[in-house]
């Protein structure tokens, strides 16, 4: 940390970085309107988001989340 960046800028630049993260993962969401929740939360996986964020993405709630991460796990096993 720089003598100069406060802790107000140091968390001001990590709600910025946060808001683009959220921001990149909507748009590749986005053009999958179609696409199930549980496709979704698959793609947005792949971006390290924790379930409160991707609900945040989708518009639905964190338990939805978790539903479709469970129901993704079964569509992988044999």
């Amino acid at each position: 940390m720089r003598s100069e960046d406060t802790i107000e800028d140091q968390k001001r630049k990590e709600k910025f970085n946060n808001s683009i993260r959220l921001m990149l993962a909507y748009l590749c969401v986005a053009t999958e309107a179609e696409a199930s929740l549980v496709r979704k939360v698959q793609i947005l996986d792949k971006f390290g988001l924790s379930g409160a964020e991707i609900a945040k993405v989708c518009g639905c709630s964190v338990g939805s989340v978790r539903n479709a991460r469970l129901e993704a796990k079964r569509e992988r096993k044999p």
